[in-house]
């Protein structure tokens, strides 16, 4: 006889414990235990059976591995815990005596983050066990910045304090430092949620999201000690990827800070960045208007001339090209030097390949060569943080945007581009005295500075995205804006595509297609919207006479009649109600033919609109293409078992709802540029 087994010491009850045993077994209070997993990244997990797994009646019980839970006794943080519930007890008996001395002197020891700003324990040890490579750190920073910068917009309230938001402001002030130094931003997006940026930082593609500046209310129904707990260890992490970073780059970590200065307002210029001696910095590229003069163009020009004089007689004194070296093979390694690989398509009907290009431009000195002007409804943060981190050395913006700028005078000779928002309004001469509304950008005729580039903000992320400077006449203020693209969207052969023409997209004849439904959708409306003719009451009393009579005597043929018709015919399929209709018109017109042949008289032939024949043979073609294709797909699934005959079914449906999505995307651009509303696209 085999030995009896215990019941819960084996199996699925062994492996699994529950949340509650599981604090009892850690003896910390369940706010502690959910920032302990929180920070050991360990999760609740669901067992195959919840009846096997669970030695209660309770359905919904948490559970977790009971090997993580093991792991959590070794945790130092643990004592620490256990630690600040004695105090807390003390702090609780000292106030109960009425002894307020003694609970003030142990309330120092007590760990009150949200009045010091620091707690009494590191998250460190932590850091390094879930991160032992950089590179883990690095991949896991798409989160933690995106929570950081949320953080960083909020205002403070007792469940967020001040403290808190100060410091994830500083941290990440820190790393957009990094990333202007580096050059290491590459893509940014304008969205509802708020600005995507993408950077590139040793090879990981880090993407997150900052919210836009606007006063945030905190409602109720988010709990923010969740959120805290995750800000908390984010914060320790972005501290030690900034320092990594710093120091891999040459510079001191943390950056001098002036206090003063952010007190002003000016953020990033609040920091003051310097090198350690042992990393080599990147040299800052020459400021325009600092470099030395140039000589006289005209002058230049005629020594150049002069110059391509005297060296014209050496290069006609050559040796002619030898047979080892003609002059089509020299022009032949000149192309092969110069064109790159191109990467096609292992099959036909596959993915579209990124193809490498040759970037004209560098992004980092995108708009070194320029000096902007913020004007004062333009958001400063974000456009000052792209403009840095694509080469810019020099930005003004108005003082009530705050200090760091490099000029507050607009009317700085030296401006080349201004940031504007608001569509120019002019001003009569009788309201030139009269105060500004602050709710447009009030111009009189001429009063814009000559030579300056006047552009909206969505210029700057477009030229960002694209590597290039594009076309400022576009985005003048108050012009209709070009379509902000996300650059963060693939392209995938048979989707649809807004940068392509649309002549590219589009199948064979799908515009007369779409011609044809919506004039047959057309029709279909005018038929339902047209009102029944109203009878006189003579022809009322006429109608209902007759349905009198011929209802008694029609009883019986009626019933009958529904009884043979119930389940004998189903209907015509769509190709064959086609192929009659085809049939039925031919033999009319034949039958036409023949009276007009009989009696001499000419047949009248009615004039046929060539469009509307066109949008007629493109639909049946379509029909008959569609046709054809199912046949065919019908045929392949006889050959295939039942299982991959299920995955086809599903990759056709799929496939078909994604082109039915890009149609009608394409009809609805094809609308909006018939229709002259579309933006102009270069």
């Amino acid at each position: 006889m085999g030995r009896i087994k215990k019941k819960g010491v084996a199996g699925q009850a062994k492996n699994f414990i529950t949340r509650t045993q599981a604090v009892r077994k850690l003896q910390i209070s369940l706010p502690d235990f959910r920032k302990l997993c929180i920070w050991k990244g360990i999760y609740p997990r669901e067992p195959r059976n919840k009846k096997k797994a669970s030695k209660t009646s309770n359905a919904s019980t948490t559970f977790y591995y009971t090997k993580d839970i093991q792991y959590l006794l070794h945790e130092p943080l643990l004592q620490k815990f256990r630690e600040q519930k004695a105090l807390e007890k003390k702090i609780s008996k000292a106030l109960g005596r009425g002894d307020a001395g003694d609970a003030h002197r142990l309330e120092k020891n007590a760990n009150r983050p949200e009045k010091t700003g620091k707690t009494k324990y590191t998250l460190d040890h932590v850091i390094r066990e879930r991160y032992p490579t950089f590179i883990d750190a690095l991949r896991d920073l798409d989160d933690c910045l995106s929570m950081l910068f949320l953080f960083a917009n909020l205002p403070s309230t007792p469940t967020v304090p001040a403290k808190m938001i100060a410091r994830c402001e500083k941290l990440c002030l820190e790393f957009q430092h990094y990333l202007i130094v580096s050059n290491s931003l590459r893509k940014s997006f304008l969205s509802i949620k708020g600005i995507y940026y993408q950077a590139t930082i040793q090879g990981q593609d880090i993407l997150w999201l900052v919210p836009y500046k606007f006063n945030q209310r905190v409602t109720g129904d988010v709990d923010f000690r969740i959120m805290g707990t995750f800000v908390e260890f984010y914060q320790t992490l972005l501290g030690f990827v900034n320092f990594r970073l710093y120091t891999s780059i040459g510079l001191v970590y943390p950056p001098k800070f002036d206090k003063s200065k952010d007190d002003q307002g000016a953020e990033l210029g609040a920091f003051a960045l310097e090198g350690n001696g042992i990393g080599a910095i990147a040299q800052p590229k020459q400021i325009p208007g600092t470099e030395p003069a140039k000589p006289d163009p005209k002058l230049q020009k005629e020594i150049d001339k002069l110059m391509s004089q005297l060296n014209q007689p050496e290069e006609e004194a050559k040796e002619p090209a030898t047979s080892q070296t003609l002059p089509g093979e020299e022009d032949e390694e000149e192309q092969a030097t110069d064109t790159i690989d191109k990467f096609e398509p292992a099959a036909p009907g596959g993915d579209i390949l990124l193809q490498p290009s040759y970037s004209a431009t560098d992004p980092s000195t995108l708009f070194s060569n320029f000096t902007f002007f913020l004007s004062r409804e333009t958001p400063r943060q974000p456009i000052e943080f792209i403009l840095k981190a694509f080469g810019c050395k020099r930005i003004g913006w108005d003082s009530v945007l705050g200090e760091g700028a490099y000029t507050h005078n607009e009317l700085d000779p030296a401006i080349t581009h201004q940031i504007v928002d608001r569509p120019p309004i002019q001003v009569d001469p009788e309201e030139e005295q009269a105060e500004d509304n602050q709710t447009a950008q009030k111009l009189k005729p001429g009063s814009r500075v000559p030579g300056r580039i006047y552009v909206q903000p969505q210029w700057i992320w477009d030229s960002v995205n694209d590597e290039e400077l594009k076309r400022p006449d576009l985005y003048a203020p108050g012009a209709q804006l070009p379509p902000h693209l996300s650059p963060f969207v693939k392209k995938v052969r048979g989707q649809y595509d807004p940068s392509a023409p649309l002549n590219e997209q589009e199948r064979e004849d799908e515009e007369l297609e779409a011609a044809s439904d919506d004039e047959a959708d057309v029709s279909d409306d005018e038929m339902a919207v047209q009102e029944p003719k109203l009878l006189t009451n003579d022809e009322v009393d006429a109608t209902a006479e007759g349905m009198d009579v011929a209802g008694s005597e029609d009883d019986d043929s009626e019933e009958a009649e529904e009884d043979d018709d119930a389940g004998s015919f189903g209907g015509f399929s769509d190709a064959e109600e086609e192929e009659e209709d085809e049939a039925t018109s031919s033999a009319i017109r034949r039958q036409r033919e023949l009276e007009a042949e009989l009696t001499g008289v000419a047949l009248e032939e009615k004039d046929v609109d060539p469009r509307a024949k066109a949008k007629a043979d493109a639909r049946k073609k379509a029909a008959k293409r569609s046709k054809e294709e199912e046949e065919e797909l019908e045929r392949a699934k006889m050959m295939m078992s039942r299982k991959k005959r299920k995955i086809m079914e599903k990759m056709v449906y799929s496939n078909k709802k994604k082109d039915a999505e890009a149609e009608k995307l394409r009809a609805k651009r094809r609308k909006i540029e018939k229709s002259g509303k579309g933006p102009e696209r270069n």
